[in-house]
């Protein structure tokens, strides 16, 4: 969707402006233009307050029998100790249990909808997301390798995490470098991405056929995704990531509005559709390689999350980029959520989970029918 923010009627006077503009007043497709923006600004504060109440709702489920106002008091207290009490084993769970597995959620959430959302606009592809693509299917190859073969990039205790990001990291400029060789268009990148997905997909089936009971537990657990292996030690490096890769892919949302129009029309404006999907695919691959390598295979969110926000607030990827991230978190802590509790104490899952929340809404999705003016 190409926006202009103004609009400009040949008046009597040939001067090229109307006398409602020289008289400092806005048109109506000005006022309609405000108020739309309104709309998205305030679509996007009410999923933050959702997901901030959600967080103190989420704190509560669990075998210690905690209020939602002792749960804020909790995270509070961290800050304002002065103004705000509860019981030290209140706070521990809280700090040292809970809230980190939310938190975590939120930042993969955040991460994968972003990614999802940008992927499907330089590829103008509404399928397109991280897991589709075949970025999850290298880490999951990194994984198996490291398993089986004890082949890994990185010691100590990056033993496995190492291999998932640099696997991760390499498919995905694989992808790139072999679609660059006839031309970065969306068609070839989305034929590359397929290609890739299939082939790590086939290898690491072929390492489970010879690994031992252990290894395939390991392997086959972290395939599923899981939130537990997030730690307040691994946030540090997310936020780095994300405090990098958030403004990038935000730099470039007038050229992804552009783009939606096609790459003539881009490039007749001055956009490179092609630098341009080139440095989409680069930012993401870093962001989700990072989110893969920490908490394993993680389906549906980055597919999900941009959907539901385009139904909402249009095409404005000045709007709808933190939006898909917002609604990404907020669904990836809600699958948790129930996956945690659903049939406690065992703990389903969280890529389980996501997989089954996403898949009714993508058939929901199918069966509504093709609509080409969404994407535009």
């Amino acid at each position: 969707m190409i926006g202009y923010k103004t609009v400009f009627f040949r008046g009597k006077n040939g001067n090229g402006q109307s006398k409602a503009r020289r008289a400092g007043k806005k048109s109506g497709m000005e006022l309609a233009h405000d108020k739309f923006k309104f709309v998205r600004l305030f679509f996007v504060l009410a999923i933050l307050a959702v997901l901030i109440l959600l967080t103190g709702i989420i704190i509560t489920l669990g075998p210690l029998n905690i209020s939602v106002p002792d749960a804020y008091s909790a995270l509070l207290a961290r800050f304002w100790p002065e103004y705000f009490q509860v019981e030290t084993l209140t706070s521990r769970v809280v700090w040292n249990i809970r809230f980190p597995r939310i938190v975590g959620g939120m930042m993969a959430g955040f991460g994968l909808g972003i990614c999802g959302c940008v992927m499907q606009a330089v590829l103008k592809n509404p399928l397109a997301s991280p897991f589709t693509l075949g970025i999850t299917a290298g880490a999951q190859f990194g994984i198996s390798i490291a398993a089986v073969a004890g082949f890994t990039l990185l010691g100590g205790p990056y033993f496995i995490v190492g291999n998932a990001f640099v696997f991760a990291l390499l498919c995905s400029l694989f992808i790139i470098a072999l679609a660059a060789i006839k031309g970065a268009t969306s068609e070839n990148l989305v034929l590359a991405g397929i290609a890739v997905n299939y082939f790590f997909t086939a290898i690491s089936q072929l390492l489970k056929y010879f690994a031992s009971d252990e290894q395939l537990r390991l392997m086959t657990n972290w395939g599923m995704g899981d939130l537990a292996a997030f730690s307040w030690a691994n946030s540090r490096l997310l936020l780095v990531i994300f405090l990098i890769c958030f403004p990038l892919l935000m730099s470039k949302s007038w050229d992804l509005n552009i783009m939606t129009a096609g790459d003539e029309a881009a490039k007749s404006i001055g956009v490179d559709a092609e630098k341009t999907r080139i440095f989409i695919m680069v930012i993401t691959s870093l962001l989700v390689a990072t989110i893969v390598c920490f908490m394993g295979t993680i389906a549906f969110v980055g597919l999900v999350a941009p959907h539901m926000a385009r139904m909402v607030i249009g095409g404005d990827h000045r709007f709808l980029i933190p939006a898909s991230g917002v609604l990404g978190a907020l669904v990836l802590i809600s699958a948790d959520a129930v996956g945690m509790n659903l049939i406690a104490p065992t703990i389903i899952p969280t890529g389980i989970m996501t997989s089954i929340v996403g898949v009714p809404f993508f058939m929901y999705l199918m069966m509504k029918g093709k609509r080409k003016e969404f994407w535009t």
